[in-house]
């Protein structure tokens, strides 16, 4: 969320950045604004009768202790009013505060000045790309009939025991999968981050601490009878377990892992760019997540990068990085890269990770601070990224790594799995 300090001072700034991202602002701006001044003047009488209301109290005091019971009783009754008159006023600043702070969440994040401008994905940014893409043999097919063919997931019986969107996998896909979980754990853990397992339902407070409500309520699962959400991202749990804490500065930065099944109803998913494991409702994914200071996060990011580059050079992949156009970020983020894996069968490069920067916009909702060295309190950056999204992973190992006798191993997870080819 945004500062509400930040856009009262930066209205004309905070218009021509969220313009980056195809939005006109600038009625919401002055609607903001106009509430915040409604919500500080209610706070300024507010302030002012419980001043008063003080004052009299103290009078009060003075005149009982000198006899003069007849002016106290005077006083006593221009308190009782004040004090009806500060109820009302407080109820009103808290109406306002409220309604402010929901005016708040919908805007999105400022894109960083580095965000290219662009409407879709078309106009994002390739900033890199690296790895040969295979040249497969005659009669290579996607990676949904191999895993038929293998027998190594199952879509039908994942439609039977759920629905579409949910697969079953089995013997040495199961096991594969499991290689890759505890891979990119083993990679992360080994750069500095500490590994957690969180719960994968969060309350409805944690999904406003991380951005995931109000803007993306209609794409996860709810339970309404406990008022509890399925997490999409570990990224939700892992960031919350920070939500209202202060930081010392030396504490910093903070790193985290962990890996989750994510579950994301993905409504309005159709066509053949979402078959077999393109697009589900129920994924694993291992994520990385940061608390960092504000002068280095930008640095991190690029840290984080590296990082997600480090696995897909050793499962060698072809993959590219694109950083995404103003038209294309998520609602929370300042900076976003996309990493893409090539799938050789399908032609196509499929998504694989984002890595981001959240700068201050998720730390505000979370009321996330550090403390410097003067004992002022500060905002934290926060960041996350997938390192790596199961699915597409798998996927592209699926394919790119398809011989005429079997799927190959990458070599980097054959320690994980025990065998070195699927067939």
């Amino acid at each position: 969320m945004l500062q509400i300090g930040f856009i009262r001072e930066n209205q004309e700034k905070v218009i021509q950045a969220l313009a980056k991202r195809n939005l006109d602002a600038r009625a919401t701006v002055a609607e903001i604004v106009q509430m915040d001044e409604a919500r500080r003047a209610a706070q300024v009488e507010l302030d002012n009768t419980l001043s008063e209301s003080n004052k009299l109290s103290a009078s009060i005091g003075q005149l009982m202790k000198s006899g003069e019971q007849s002016k106290a009783a005077i006083l006593k009754e221009k308190t009782v009013l004040l004090k009806e008159q500060s109820k009302e006023l407080s109820e009103k600043v808290d109406a306002l505060a409220h309604e402010l702070t929901q005016k708040l969440y919908t805007l999105p994040n400022l894109p960083a000045d580095i965000v290219p401008p662009g409407k879709s994905a078309d106009d994002n940014l390739t900033v890199h790309q690296e790895g040969e893409i295979p040249t497969l043999y005659e009669g290579a097919q996607p990676h949904w009939e191999l895993l038929k063919k293998y027998d190594i997931v199952d879509f039908e019986l994942g439609v039977k025991i759920t629905g579409a969107g949910f697969p079953v996998y089995k013997g040495k896909g199961a096991r594969l999968q499991r290689a890759l979980i505890s891979y990119f754990l083993d990679k992360n853990t080994e750069a500095g981050y500490k590994e957690f397992q969180v719960p994968h339902l969060v309350n409805e407070a944690s999904g406003y601490g991380t951005g995931q409500l109000p803007d993306k309520e209609g794409q996860m699962y709810h339970v309404g009878i406990d008022d509890l959400y399925l997490i999409p991202t570990a990224e939700v749990p892992v960031t919350n377990l920070y939500r209202d804490v202060i930081l010392q500065e030396n504490e910093l930065p903070v790193m985290c892992t962990g890996y989750t099944p994510c579950f994301r109803r993905e409504a309005g998913s159709y066509g053949a760019h979402v078959r077999g494991l393109n697009r589900l409702h129920q994924f694993d994914k291992v994520e990385i997540v940061r608390i960092e200071h504000p002068d280095k996060s930008y640095e991190a990011l690029d840290g984080m990068v590296e990082h997600v580059k480090t696995l897909l050079r050793e499962l060698k992949l072809p993959y590219r990085i694109l950083r995404l156009c103003g038209g294309d970020m998520g609602f929370t983020s300042a900076l976003t890269y996309d990493f893409e894996v090539f799938s050789t069968a399908q032609d196509r490069w499929l998504e694989i990770s984002s890595v981001s920067n959240f700068e201050t916009f998720q730390a505000n909702r979370l009321k996330l601070r550090y403390r410097d060295a003067n004992g002022k309190n500060h905002l934290a950056h926060t960041l996350n990224g997938s390192a790596l999204a199961l699915p597409r992973v798998l996927a592209g190992i699926i394919e790119n790594y398809q011989t005429p006798d079997g799927i190959v191993v990458p070599e980097v997870l054959r320690p994980y799995t025990g065998f070195d080819i699927i067939n």
